[in-house]
C-alpha cells in the first residue's frame, strides 16, 4: 500500500509523462541501478513509496521528507535509485528536514 499520493507531493512541478509499461522487464520491484528521474513526478512517487514500505515509515512527513532530501541534499552526481536510497539513509539524521 502507498503511503503518499501525487496530490500529497511538496513539489508540484514534476513532469507526469509515464516512461515504463507494467511489464518491462527493467522494472525490478525495488530501488536498484536504474538513474531516478528527480524531475519525473511518477518516478518520484514510486521512489518515495517503495523507500517508505523498505523502512516501514508509517507517516506522510517521513516520505515528505524523503522528497525534499531528493530535491535539495541529495548530490546532482549521485544518480542511481540505489544511491540516492543509501546516500538518504546514511544522512537521514543530519538533513535539515
Amino acid at each position: 500500500m502507498s503511503l503518499i499520493a501525487k496530490e500529497d507531493l511538496y513539489y508540484k512541478d514534476y513532469s507526469w509523462v509515464a516512461t515504463y509499461v507494467n511489464d518491462d522487464p527493467k522494472i525490478t520491484g525495488k530501488p536498484d541501478s536504474t538513474e531516478l528521474n528527480r524531475r519525473e513526478g511518477y518516478e518520484i512517487l514510486y521512489f518515495i513509496n517503495k523507500v517508505s514500505e523498505i523502512w516501514s515509515f508509517k507517516q506522510k512527513n517521513s516520505a515528505t521528507k524523503v522528497e525534499k532530501m531528493i530535491r535539495n541534499e541529495v548530490p546532482e552526481d549521485i544518480r542511481s535509485q540505489e544511491k540516492i536510497k543509501e546516500w538518504i539513509s546514511e544522512n537521514w539524521t543530519k538533513s535539515k528536514y
